[in-house]
């Protein structure tokens, strides 16, 4: 992935990228040079998107302490629909 590329990426556009290379790589007549290139775009996508994950993991934990600086932990109360 070319640097330029990587800062107009985002966390949403990386994973439909990342989708796509998987149903690629999932084709059953997709050649091993084509394979190998696709294989090492995934990587670099899911690097990006792990990445992505822990930084808002961080600055979710930065949100939720308390005042003397101790982890607030709170259940999430999600309904289904």
């Amino acid at each position: 992935m070319a640097e330029k590329q990587k800062k107009e990426l985002d966390f949403e556009k990386a994973i439909k990228k990342l989708e796509s290379v998987v149903k690629d790589l999932e084709m059953e007549n997709i050649s091993l040079e084509d394979a190998m290139e696709k294989f090492e775009e995934g990587i670099k996508l899911s690097s990006f998107c792990l990445k992505k994950l822990n930084e808002a993991e961080k600055k979710i934990e930065e949100l939720t302490r308390s005042e003397d600086g101790k982890l607030i932990t709170k259940n999430l109360n999600i309904e289904d629909n």
